[in-house]
This record gives C-alpha cells, sequence and structure tokens, in this order.
C-alpha cells in the first residue's frame, strides 16, 4: 500500500513539533493524561484537515491553533476561558515599562525550581501566551493566529504576564533576581 504524499508531508512538519505541543498541552492543562489526549487530538484533526493548510505558510502557527482550540473544547480549557482581563482593553494597552525585561532576569537565573514555580503560579491565559513568546518563540502575529485574539492584546498579556513573573521572583529571590 502506497502512503500519500501529503501524509508523508504531515509527518515530517508534525512529528518535530510533538515535544512542544505536549509540553504546551501539559501547561495548559496541568495534567499529564489531559496533555497527551489533548496533543492526540489535535494530530488527528490536524491530519484530517491537512488539506486546508496551505503549503508555505506557518505550520507550527496552524497545528497550535489546532491544539488551543482542542485545550479550549475539553473540560479544564472551558473552565480557564472563563476568565476576562482588564488589559485585554484597548485602552489599557499603553504600557511602559522601562526596567529591564524578564528574559534578561531569566538568563541570569539559575534556580530553575523558582522559575517553574512562578511560572506555574501564572494565571494560564498569561502562561499561554508567555509561552507560546519565549518557548515556541511564535511571533507576536502568530500568537494573536493561535489565540484567536488582536496583536494588542497578544503584546498586553505578554507584558502583563512578565511583569508578574518577575514580581513572583522577585519575591521568591529578593534581591538576586
Amino acid at each position: 500500500m502506497r502512503v500519500p504524499a501529503s501524509s508523508v508531508l504531515f509527518e515530517q512538519l508534525a512529528l518535530p513539533l510533538l515535544p512542544a505541543l505536549y509540553s504546551h498541552a501539559f501547561w495548559l492543562s496541568r495534567n499529564h493524561a489531559e496533555a497527551e489526549d489533548i496533543v492526540q487530538e489535535t494530530i488527528a484533526k490536524a491530519l484530517r484537515a491537512f488539506s486546508s493548510f496551505q503549503t508555505g505558510t506557518n505550520f507550527k502557527a496552524w497545528i497550535f491553533r489546532i491544539l488551543r482550540n482542542t485545550f479550549l473544547t475539553s473540560r479544564t480549557g472551558i473552565a480557564a476561558s472563563r476568565t476576562v482581563f482588564l488589559e485585554d482593553l484597548a485602552d489599557l494597552l499603553e504600557v511602559t515599562d522601562t526596567n529591564p525585561s524578564p528574559e534578561d532576569h531569566l538568563l541570569r537565573l539559575n534556580n530553575q525550581a523558582a522559575l517553574t514555580e512562578a511560572l506555574e503560579r501564572l494565571h494560564p491565559q498569561l502562561r499561554e501566551v508567555l509561552l507560546l513568546c519565549e518557548v515556541e518563540e511564535l511571533k507576536y502575529k502568530e500568537i494573536a493566529i493561535v489565540l484567536d485574539i488582536p496583536v494588542g492584546t497578544v503584546m498586553s498579556r505578554i507584558s502583563r504576564a512578565r511583569r508578574t513573573l518577575y514580581e513572583d521572583l522577585r519575591q521568591q529571590l529578593g534581591g538576586s533576581v
């Protein structure tokens, strides 16, 4: 039996992303079994819809959007999506932060446990946008596509997530942040 070329291409694009998809699903759901289910369902949905994927566009953003939508339709995702941040309002987007960014602090941070704990305490919506930006290295526009929100909202959430993470780490580590 011959494997269709589209299936081979799907495997080439999707398989390298499995660890990142699982990691992101785990951060969203906070449960290993649910994360595995979300990734499995994401792969199944993505494979079924692969004919609608436009070659040359960002596959990573496309499949992360499917993963996020799959999470949002899960029981945990429905509960997590009910929170609305005031920062999502356009008039509150003027955030000026002259302090060094959390990335600068994170590069100097040797205490992985403190960072993990601080990330776990972030609200899921803030953690998600921060992980998509900092870990998955998606651009703001790609994150906006994945989350189906305006780019300004992405920027606002990233800013709030960084501030919250910074404050948490500063409280945990004192002056070493």
